[in-house]
């Protein structure tokens, strides 16, 4: 029984810590860059209807998209970043904390 506590314990931890997931906008395939900007390499193109975990923002190049204009960049993985401006956080500013 204790090994059954233990593990639900350890899944309501894990819970705590999840990263919020965000959608992108409605009928867009979403670049990823390596950097905050226009200017970094494309690592890769999430496809149309996919939620995006926001791990930390930062400034970056100024984008205009379905959301606004904005120049705040989601690092939604290493070395993995997205234009705001493309994701629905529900807010003009920060959602998460600043990268450093």
């Amino acid at each position: 029984m204790a090994n059954t506590e233990s593990a639900g314990a350890e899944a309501a931890g894990a819970e705590a810590f999840a990263v919020p997931r965000y959608p992108v906008a409605p009928g867009c395939r979403l670049n990823v860059r390596s950097g905050p900007g226009t200017g970094y390499g494309l690592v890769k193109v999430l496809p149309e209807g996919v939620r995006v975990p926001i791990n930390c923002q930062k400034p970056g190049t100024r984008v205009v998209g379905p959301y606004g204009t904005s120049n705040l960049w989601d690092n939604i993985g290493n070395g993995q970043w997205v234009a705001d401006a493309y994701v629905n956080t529900g807010s003009d500013g920060y959602v998460a904390v600043r990268c450093s």
